[in-house]
């Protein structure tokens, strides 16, 4: 059964977790307003990423092109034996020999990174995920620990606060021809890889920087009209939908809506087990996102935290803390459960 709904009841981070946490294998399908994106799992972690919007191979000879690695003849050369042979364009120049494994390896890794890093800006959209077989690329083999790029993403996310609104991933920016007389080394690298065509994306793969060095760049050239940018078209248009008015409910329907408030009431003791069942959920999903940022701290200071208190100070779903113990190379994580006994079977890890 697939897993499937909005992006504004179940977050981008959350659905990473538990494709992670579940070693889940098959594929995410996110489609959101400008674009629409699969990834590839394999016992919870990416093996790959596919974007309506931008062609991997595209993408991928553009930036060999623009880096003096390939002409712009060769790759048309070497795209079209690709559409011949349904050959991916990675492997093709591998075997080739114009560029080594490991370099072909490590810009597909950053165009995977980069794809699913945008996805954490999203407000709006749909998931689904379908558990099915996913293709190993034996040539070219490619995965992505999702935990520590989930952590990279949510660090991302918070220092681009600073620059929300203004740019994003697929933001094209073109040259407005005003010139800065005295203009930082920084500045002149970016703007010359600005050419109406890269996004922020490509730039970023070309200049080999961080996405959020790059992109303070950008806004810098932005603020200062150096460089404009190009509106994108939604791949999706939005319908207006609306609905007829409905007319008053009769008093005539009122003996029939006491019966059905009679049969809720009857039904709140079931709801009222049932409770029991939802808290459990919302507690192992908040262990598990508090697991998390455990991991980010050790990354972060060498060291699993002391306590709990720097990290969150919210109670489980029973209101009690949850439980923490650091042993030094590892440590223990729960919740006392419904019982709010610790050590009883209703314990939640």
């Amino acid at each position: 059964m697939a897993l499937e709904g909005s992006l504004k009841d179940f977050g981008f981070a959350d659905i990473l977790q538990l494709i992670f946490f579940q070693r889940k294998t098959g594929v995410l399908t996110i489609e959101g307003r400008l674009d629409k994106i699969r990834l590839l799992f394999i016992d919870g972690n990416i093996t790959g990423a596919e974007s309506k919007r931008r062609s991997e191979a595209n993408r991928l000879g553009k930036i060999l092109v623009k880096k003096g690695v390939l002409s712009e003849e060769l790759l048309q050369s070497i795209l079209q034996e690709q559409k011949n042979t349904n050959t991916k364009l990675g492997n093709l120049i591998v075997r080739k020999g114009i560029v080594e494994k490991a370099d072909i390896e490590e810009i597909l890794e950053n165009q995977i990174k980069e794809t699913v890093i945008q996805i954490f800006n999203w407000k709006d959209g749909t998931y689904e995920f379908t558990p099915t077989a996913v293709p190993v690329d034996k040539e070219i083999p490619l995965s992505i620990d999702t935990q520590h790029l989930l952590m990279e993403g949510l660090r991302i996310v918070d220092e681009w606060t600073t620059i929300e609104g203004k740019i994003t991933l697929d933001t094209v920016f073109m040259k407005t021809g005003i010139i800065e007389a005295e203009q930082p080394e920084e500045e002149r690298e970016i703007l010359e890889l600005i050419d109406g065509e890269n996004d922020v994306s490509t730039i970023i793969d070309i200049s080999g920087k961080d996405d959020y060095s790059v992109s303070k760049v950008l806004v810098s050239l932005l603020d200062k009209g150096i460089i404009a940018s190009k509106e994108a078209k939604p791949l999706i248009a939005v319908q207006l939908v609306i609905t007829e008015a409905k007319p008053p409910l009769s008093y005539t329907f009122l003996p029939l809506i006491v019966i059905i408030i009679a049969f809720v009431i009857s039904l709140l003791p079931v709801f009222t087990e049932s409770g029991d069942i939802l808290k459990n959920f919302i507690t192992s999903k908040d262990i598990n996102e508090l697991r998390l940022k455990i991991e980010a701290h050790k990354f972060s200071f060498g060291e699993y935290p002391a306590d709990l208190n720097s990290i969150i100070r919210k109670s489980d779903q029973w209101h009690q803390p949850y439980i923490y113990k650091n042993f030094g190379e590892y440590y223990t994580l729960s919740s006392s459960g419904p019982d709010k006994i610790s050590g009883t079977p209703d314990d939640i890890y």
